[in-house]
């Protein structure tokens, strides 16, 4: 994986509208019409938020007459999550680490309490 896909897939994911259209394809394929239901914009706009979503290969949109379904792409996050499974390991390893300082600082200090 390129980081320059990484980017887009994070570019897109960036917008709140776009992360709603992606919760509301994880449920499903459905039209462009349905999708642009719950927001206040015209049909364009929301066609501008699935090419960006599509660009960065995200979603997928077919054809069937007159229909357009769209549909979320399975497996399309991963290499997002791949990529921050990395960060999530370093930072559990670290709070870890910090975790087992602070239990011995307290250890000793209820070493020297009992010694008083």
């Amino acid at each position: 994986m390129s980081p320059d896909r990484l980017s887009h897939k994070f570019a897109a994911l960036a917008d709140p509208t776009r992360r709603a259209i992606l919760a509301r394809l994880a449920l499903g394929e459905t039209s462009v019409t349905e999708l642009a239901k719950p927001f206040e914009m015209t049909l364009p706009a929301v066609s501008k938020h699935l090419k960006v979503l599509e660009r960065a290969g995200l979603i997928a949109r077919g054809r069937a007459a007159q229909w357009r379904p769209c549909r979320i792409e399975p497996g399309a996050l991963k290499d997002v999550d791949d990529w921050l499974e990395e960060y999530r390991r370093l930072w559990e390893a670290r709070l870890d680490r910090l975790d087992d300082y602070l239990q011995e600082l307290q250890a000793k200090g209820k070493t020297r309490e009992r010694k008083k």
